[in-house]
């Protein structure tokens, strides 16, 4: 079996790792284009599949995951922040708040089976904060390429609340579905998911718990 992770995702890469598999990690060539006249649901289905097809057109013969991650606030889909004044906007209107994460994740099987796309809904609860605890946390330099402009596993979390919904969509892919498919094509995972899952090992899931 070849497995590859279409992604460019650090986060990404460690979840689908949690696994114990070997697998590969090729960078999809997809344009991620937001609009105002898509459901969130469908888009982020929509860009996991786009970016997992991107990378099996070029290599068939392999089981690749698309995964996708987009925030929704009072009626707006919310992405990662255009740069840093967008990033102290978005983490503004996020303040004192509860938004939803929609994470999705899709598999285009070229081994033959019927592939994957589901969606995860996580809701997050963050915590009043004023402009210099903004400030502070943009001055930690992980916000540019986080949907929401915070990191979940990072200092971020300093900035949640709570987390109702499975931690690991939150911080970037739903491990679960994966490994239900790929023990569904009778592929043998090294580790046990519902142990993975209750142990809650990954970053500090322990905080959310």
């Amino acid at each position: 079996m070849r497995l590859i992770l279409a992604s460019t995702s650090p986060r990404r890469r460690e979840i689908l790792a949690l696994l114990g598999l070997p697998f590969e990690v090729i960078a999809p060539e997809f344009a991620e284009t937001v609009s105002a006249h898509v459901s969130i649901e469908d888009e982020v289905l929509d860009f996991a599949l786009g970016k997992a097809r991107s990378v099996a057109l070029h290599h068939p013969e392999a089981l690749v995951i698309g995964s996708d991650t987009m925030i929704f606030l009072d009626g707006a889909k919310i992405g990662k922040p255009a740069d840093a004044c967008d990033a102290k906007r978005i983490l503004r209107l996020l303040s004192g708040k509860t938004h939803v994460i929609y994470t999705s994740v899709a598999i285009v099987d070229g081994l033959g089976g019927d592939g994957l796309q589901m969606m995860a809904k996580i809701s997050v609860d963050m915590r009043r904060y004023d402009d210099q605890a903004i400030d502070d946390y943009l001055a930690c330099n992980e916000s540019m390429d986080k949907a929401g402009a915070y990191s979940i596993q990072g200092e971020g979390s300093k900035l949640i609340a709570a987390i109702d919904g499975d931690f690991l969509a939150a911080v970037g892919m739903p491990l679960r579905p994966v490994a239900e498919y790929l023990q569904r094509c009778h592929i043998e995972l090294p580790i046990d998911i519902d142990a993975l899952y209750a142990a809650k090992s990954f970053l500090n899931w322990h905080e959310f718990a």
